[in-house]
């Protein structure tokens, strides 16, 4: 026994190398993310500094992130992303059941595809912002109309995702858990809702894309506080660098969404072989 341990001490950590590879992996792909952006900050902020633009309409980045430095000390950055924040959340959750419902519906159904598939595909093409008066003469000015807009937004992408996933299920799949008598809920549960999951959860995330550009056009009717209202705010007072401070914060938070959601439902398609593994 004790010879055993001995040896299995000595031998060196065979999974310690890949944990190391993949960690400096995930640390590359981060840097190449910021190169683009820091190059491009860095190149203008040299710009103004050298005389080459006066920076009046679009700000140095020194200028933003001092706006961004006093807007974060007064707290009042953190009041609008928590305020905006919530509103795409329960949006998102509205629109995604309600998207997943009806796509499943239409998709699972021919004569409810045959009925509701071209309205909504009507629907679909209507402008976020024509959506707008209706919705406050419907729900008024406050945060019903808001959510009402976001859910809007999200419910197309994530009904046209899991409805065109059903329909393009290979037949021949289907065929074979009939060979094996499921029926029903069955069939459902093993062969047509795994099928769908990828297709689901990229619309997902092109859904919550859209809740994020959304809610821009539910914080112009007449919010208070959200990253909205500082844009609007930034624009009646003449400041740019308030406009594009809360820009950047819009990008941050909704990256920073988007990867919640990826690492969420990661699990749903971790079956899945696939060549972004091996990819740089």
């Amino acid at each position: 026994m004790a010879s055993m341990l001995d040896t299995l001490a000595e031998a060196p950590p065979v999974n310690q190398s890949r944990f190391m590879f993949a960690a400096w992996t995930q640390v590359w792909r981060l840097a190449l993310g910021f190169a683009l952006p820091v190059c491009g900050f860095v190149f203008w902020e040299a710009a103004v500094a050298s005389g080459l633009a006066t920076g009046r309409l679009v700000p140095p980045p020194s200028r933003i992130m001092a706006a961004l430095s006093q807007l974060s000390l007064s707290g009042e950055l953190w009041q609008h992303v928590v305020s905006t924040s919530l509103r795409v959340l329960v949006g998102f959750i509205a629109g995604a059941v309600a998207g997943a419902l009806a796509g499943s519906v239409t998709g699972f159904f021919r004569l409810a595809h045959a009925l509701v598939d071209p309205l909504l595909q009507a629907l679909r093409s209507i402008p976020s912002i024509a959506w707008v008066p209706l919705f406050i003469l419907w729900f008024g000015i406050f945060e019903t109309s808001k959510v009402a807009l976001i859910a809007t937004g999200v419910f197309f992408p994530v009904y046209l995702g899991v409805s065109t996933a059903l329909l393009s299920v290979d037949r021949k799949i289907v065929e074979v858990g009939r060979i094996f008598r499921l029926s029903g809920f069955d069939l459902i549960r093993r062969i047509l809702f795994p099928a769908v999951l990828p297709a689901f959860v990229v619309s997902l995330r092109a859904g919550l894309g859209l809740g994020w550009m959304f809610v821009v056009a539910a914080e112009f009717m007449g919010a208070s506080e959200g990253l909205g209202y500082l844009l609007v705010d930034g624009q009646q007072l003449g400041k740019p660098d308030q406009i594009l401070a809360a820009i950047i914060v819009f990008a941050v938070v909704g990256k920073l969404s988007d990867v919640l959601l990826v690492h969420l439902t990661a699990p749903l398609i971790a079956w899945q072989d696939t060549f972004r593994n091996g990819a740089l």
